[in-house]
């Protein structure tokens, strides 16, 4: 099932503590575009870099691939998650208005160009 995952252009990381698996980011490649499906963290372990590792680790292993651009949505009211992806360099793309349901909620759409080589 892992080699059908990454051979569909999926691909995933998970962070660990003491053995549980404390969070995990998932990807989908395209060409030379990346976009950041869905990122978890959990509730016990937020607050400890957890997902900055995750991203960080992501965004370089994207870079190396030649990726060039990476793109993720979030619901407009999670303003935690914006300032965080602000915080990782993305930057406002487009708002979607109504892209959610229950709550109806808009997208705030980021994303993230690499500039220069690819760090070995």
């Amino acid at each position: 099932a892992y080699k059908q995952f990454k051979q569909s252009g999926y691909q995933g990381w998970v962070v660990e503590h003491a053995g549980v698996i404390a969070g995990f980011l998932v990807v989908r490649i395209t060409a030379d575009e990346a976009e950041i499906l869905n990122l978890a963290v959990l509730p016990e372990h937020r607050r400890r870099r957890c997902a900055t590792i995750l991203v960080h680790t992501a965004l370089r292993e994207l870079h190396a691939k030649a990726v060039r651009q990476v793109f993720l949505e979030v619901r407009e009211a999670n303003s935690g998650a914006i300032r965080f992806y602000e915080s990782c360099g993305f930057r406002l793309v487009r708002v979607r208005p109504d892209y959610y349901r229950e709550p109806q909620e808009a997208a705030v759409c980021m994303g993230l160009k690499f500039t220069g080589a690819a760090k070995a």
